[in-house]
């Protein structure tokens, strides 16, 4: 979820899409308002909620949020990039500058080595079996390591890497960061007058809400699929269908990343037997990611490119 490159890769415009008609997509709109509404209802009504309940809603928006960030990267919920960011922006998870995250994800779109750590920002591998990285992906391998451990990890990082973009361009780091910053404060000038606290939203409502966000991608990629994407699909998620806004069907999401959330399942159906052969992979459920998943790792961690060059 980091840029490691540094660099702004160019953005996804939505102007001449295949199929695109300009037209504001309205359900993504509600969604939004759903989010923000929900957030703000549950940061002011917390002290009447029991925490199990802060959890739940609290992570389930926060994850929420993130697919919505999705969304407005890839030219939605309109056609002009600047209210999308405006929508996106606003950093409910308070620890990932929207910028980084734009910057990541179009890279990771436009590598043509996707999963190749070397060369997609993205990538969960690594590109030797020692050193720090590969412990730390080793922590990762398994479904429960990554729930449990892995939104600490993203923290740390991300603080690395950007520790190590400040030194060769800190320009851009400014860029990304003091707009993020200056949104955070309201935020947490809230947290602190509703009483919330910023500790206790980071432990209630963002690490759980960075743990559903990394259950979505454990099983997205892998370097031994077919087709350029190397993406997997999840074809029954159930109610996280809609907390994803059904980036579960992954290699759909690869095969257009112009199309909007709502229109991922009639395209994924139109296409069903060439998606499906271009995945390569297809789970049946993240239920079933779970059982297979929970104490095996999901794929080997050195990059099988990587690794043929030793």
């Amino acid at each position: 979820m980091t840029c490691k490159l540094g660099d702004t890769a160019p953005h996804p415009s939505r102007e001449g899409a295949p199929g695109d008609t300009g037209a504001t997509d309205w359900p993504t709109v509600a969604i939004a308002a759903l989010i923000y509404g929900g957030w703000l209802a549950l940061t002011w009504w917390h002290a009447a909620l029991p925490t199990a309940a802060i959890v739940v809603a609290g992570g389930w928006l926060v994850a929420w949020h993130g697919s919505l960030q999705h969304e407005t990267i890839h030219g939605h919920p309109t056609r002009w990039r600047a209210v999308n960011e405006a929508i996106g922006a606003v950093p409910l998870s308070l620890w990932l500058p929207y910028g980084v995250y734009r910057d990541s994800h179009v890279a990771h779109h436009r590598s043509p080595h996707i999963t190749d750590p070397l060369d997609d920002p993205e990538s969960r591998y690594v590109a030797t079996g020692r050193g720090l990285r590969h412990d730390v992906a080793r922590v990762q391998a398994t479904l429960l390591g990554r729930l449990l451990i892995g939104p600490a990890i993203a923290v740390l990082a991300l603080a690395a890497d950007e520790g190590r973009r400040l030194r060769h361009r800190p320009a851009r780091v400014a860029r990304d960061w003091l707009p993020h910053l200056a949104l955070v404060v309201p935020i947490v000038v809230w947290l602190e007058w509703t009483g919330f606290g910023m500790l206790r939203y980071m432990l209630l409502v963002v690490y759980p809400g960075l743990s559903l966000t990394l259950l979505r991608s454990f099983a997205e990629h892998r370097a031994d699929l077919p087709g350029p994407s190397r993406a997997a699909t999840v074809e029954h998620a159930g109610p996280l269908g809609l907390l994803y806004l059904n980036n579960h069907l992954h290699a759909t999401h690869h095969d257009r990343p112009d199309l909007a959330w709502y229109r991922l399942p009639a395209h994924q159906r139109r296409h069903h037997a060439r998606l499906s052969a271009q995945a390569g992979r297809v789970y049946r459920s993240y239920g079933e990611i779970v059982s297979r998943f929970a104490l095996t790792p999901h794929d080997v961690l050195v990059h099988p490119d990587r690794q043929a060059r030793r």
